[in-house]
């Protein structure tokens, strides 16, 4: 064999390498570029969530809030006349009741 076809045959078996090499980069680049895009997708999911869970924890704080003012109106004397005045049909006794014939 002369001398220009064995260095063919060791060129050749160089060319392997970096090519192994470009396409392992290759892969390991577009692996991680799914990935890193999989993981921005979740993580406008859980932004949306924690807008969602904000949203009704204000919603919950309110309603508490007007739990608590119904719970002081309730002990008033003048809800206990409401009530007696509308639900049970009383009068305070200086009151006339004038009621109309249908």
């Amino acid at each position: 064999m002369s001398k220009g076809k064995r260095r063919q045959k060791k060129n050749k078996g160089r060319l392997w390498f970096p090519m192994v090499l470009v396409m392992i980069v290759g892969i390991v680049a577009f692996s991680t570029g799914m990935k890193s895009r999989d993981l921005k997708t979740q993580e406008q999911a859980y932004i949306e969530r924690e807008a969602e869970l904000e949203k009704l924890i204000n919603d919950e704080e309110d309603r508490t809030k007007e739990l608590e003012d119904r719970k002081k109106y309730v002990g008033t004397k003048q809800y206990i006349e409401e009530v007696a005045r509308e639900r049970l049909g009383l009068i305070d006794p200086d009151e006339v009741r004038i009621e109309a014939n249908n």
